[in-house]
């Protein structure tokens, strides 16, 4: 299949996604996941965690990124831009549309109750989230180890998450230069 055929199929997966996802990035992994791993088998299961992983390592909102990393393993270029495009014009027209209504509705208790049910809804998809990434994440003492210190850090000392991220990755590459070294030896 060619390039341009891929961008375009790439542009469709992420729109639909974009368009019938609520909560946010986080919300979109389990639906990228399947999406791209599962059901069309462009990326491998292993992929999307270092694709995540990237994404939320790098600036930017992690569907976004994780739309353009996807895209370009996919189709280079094109793919990535298309994917990109395609994650994000549903949020812009939604919120366009939102934007102009909202004023009038925001008053009305079914309106509130919606947006109270959209929250309880995405919690789950976070959690989902959470739990598919924990299966298949490594788990040894040092996994556990730096999970529950970047939650200490960042949910009770409110330490920034760019700092803990970038602490995260060098005892990680540490670790693993450490458990290399006691290999050869």
């Amino acid at each position: 299949m060619n390039k341009f055929k891929l961008a375009l199929q790439l542009f469709s997966v992420f729109f639909k996604i974009g368009a019938f996802t609520f909560g946010g990035g986080y919300a979109m992994i389990p639906f990228i996941q399947k999406e791209t791993a599962e059901k069309r088998k462009w990326i491998t299961e292993e992929e999307i965690l270092e694709i995540i992983a990237i994404a939320e390592s790098t600036p930017g909102p992690i569907a976004i990124n994780s739309a353009t990393f996807v895209g370009y393993r996919v189709a280079g270029f094109w793919g990535s831009a298309f994917a990109t495009f395609g994650v994000v014009l549903p949020s812009f027209l939604i919120i366009s549309i939102i934007a102009m209504l909202l004023q009038n509705f925001a008053d009305l208790e079914p309106v509130r109750f919606a947006f109270f049910g959209i929250r309880a809804g995405v919690l789950a998809l976070l959690f989902k989230a959470l739990w598919t990434m924990y299966k298949k994440a490594p788990k040894n003492l040092i996994s556990y180890i730096i999970m529950g210190a970047s939650f200490l850090a960042v949910a009770i000392l409110k330490i920034n998450v760019l700092i803990v991220l970038i602490g995260c990755a060098l005892t990680g590459l540490i670790s693993s230069l450490i458990m290399e070294r006691r290999k050869r030896a």
